[in-house]
């Protein structure tokens, strides 16, 4: 196994996004390609990293960006605003994603015919919205995302649909987690929820470390929801 990254920028409605991308050099046949999309703080290293462990596990890996390459917060209430304004314009945010994914498909080391996305909080929220929007992908996984939405699905998605969620985030209580289960079974969508206890929100990121405040990292809530994607993407690329 050889991983390799790259850093590129990419155009796309008169915007300029940064872009980064990991896979196994070694390996020569077209193999799935996952869309990583970055938490409200923007696209970091916290993707990154994500993105070479799917390398690792045999997968194209590319970690877009929602904001653009002026945009690059550097505290939460920054971050707010950028998330924010990001979600002010749904359809925008949702063409972002659909070409993010085309580009994807278009990578000649990836089978075009598996692809999957996966998010961490806004991110969460982002590859959600995905599905519901219909788009024609394996799967989403939604890491600790919120789960409330102004545009709920209206038909059944194509994607079938993982959220790992902590069960004791403050930002996503039991009545969204009841409301989003009433969504997903109103249009009949092929959907998981796991709970794990103790876990706040931005439980995968070893950054979160304001547990009374409600973010911080669960090593254990971490790995598990790493193995329950992996389950997910070997039952969805079979």
């Amino acid at each position: 196994m050889r991983v390799q990254t790259e850093d590129f920028e990419y155009d796309f409605g008169g915007h300029r996004f940064a872009g980064y991308i990991a896979w196994d050099a070694e390996q020569k046949a077209q193999r799935p390609g996952i869309l990583i999309v970055h938490e409200w703080m923007g696209p970091g290293e916290n993707v990154k990293r994500r993105a070479r462990m799917l390398a690792e596990l045999g997968y194209v890996a590319f970690a877009a960006d929602m904001y653009g390459v002026d945009v690059r917060p550097q505290n939460a209430g920054e971050a707010a605003v950028a998330m924010n304004d990001v979600l002010a314009d749904p359809e925008a945010l949702r063409e972002r994603l659909k070409f993010a994914v085309a580009r994807l498909q278009a990578d000649p080391r990836v089978d075009p015919k598996k692809i999957a996305a996966i998010g961490y909080c806004f991110g969460g929220a982002c590859v959600l919205g995905l599905a519901r929007s219909g788009a024609d992908i394996a799967g989403v996984v939604s890491f600790h995302g919120a789960l409330s939405t102004t545009a709920p699905a209206t038909m059944k998605p194509a994607a079938k649909i993982l959220v790992l969620h902590g069960a004791e985030d403050p930002f996503v209580d039991a009545h969204k987690v009841d409301k989003f289960m009433q969504e997903m079974r109103a249009v009949h969508a092929d959907w998981q929820l796991v709970h794990y206890g103790n876990a706040v929100h931005s439980f995968t990121n070893p950054g979160a470390t304001d547990a009374q405040a409600g973010f911080c990292y669960d090593a254990t809530a971490d790995a598990r929801s790493w193995q329950h994607m992996r389950v997910f993407f070997d039952e969805i690329f079979a």
